[in-house]
C-alpha cells in the first residue's frame, strides 16, 4: 500500500471543499454549519467529540475523514495516547477492515506529529 501523505491530502481536500462550497453554497455551507455546531464545546468537549469522530472515521473507512480528524484531534489538545486508544476502540468496534484504517490513522498521526515537531508548532 503506498503511503498517503495526510497533511498534503488534507490540504487538497480543503481546497476542493472551498471550490465546491463556492459552486454549491447551500448544502456545503449547511454541512459546514452542522459540523461547527456539532463540534463546539458543550456537555462534551471539542476534544472528546473529535476523538469520537476519529473513531467513526476508522469504523466507516473514510480516508479523507482520517486526514481531517487526526489533525483536529491534535488541534483540540488530544494526546498521542488518547488518539491511540481511540484507534483501539474503533478497531474493536469495526473488526478487520477497521484495523487497516486504524493503521492509516496511525500513519496520519505520525505525519502530523513529525510536522509539528519540525515546525515548532
Amino acid at each position: 500500500m503506498p503511503e498517503q501523505n495526510y497533511p498534503e491530502y488534507r490540504k487538497q481536500l480543503r481546497s476542493l471543499m472551498g471550490r465546491l462550497s463556492r459552486e454549491l453554497p447551500g448544502p456545503i455551507g449547511a454541512f459546514g454549519q452542522l459540523h461547527t455546531q456539532a463540534m463546539a464545546d458543550g456537555a462534551l468537549s471539542t476534544q472528546t467529540k473529535e476523538l469520537i469522530a476519529l473513531g467513526i472515521a476508522i469504523a466507516v473507512r473514510c480516508e479523507g475523514c482520517l486526514a481531517y480528524h487526526v489533525y483536529n484531534c491534535l488541534e483540540a489538545g488530544a494526546t498521542r495516547p488518547e488518539i491511540l486508544e481511540t484507534i483501539g476502540v474503533a478497531v474493536a468496534m469495526g473488526g478487520g477492515p477497521s484495523s487497516v484504517y486504524g493503521c492509516e490513522a496511525f500513519q496520519a498521526l505520525e505525519q502530523y506529529t513529525a510536522m509539528s515537531e519540525n515546525s515548532g508548532v
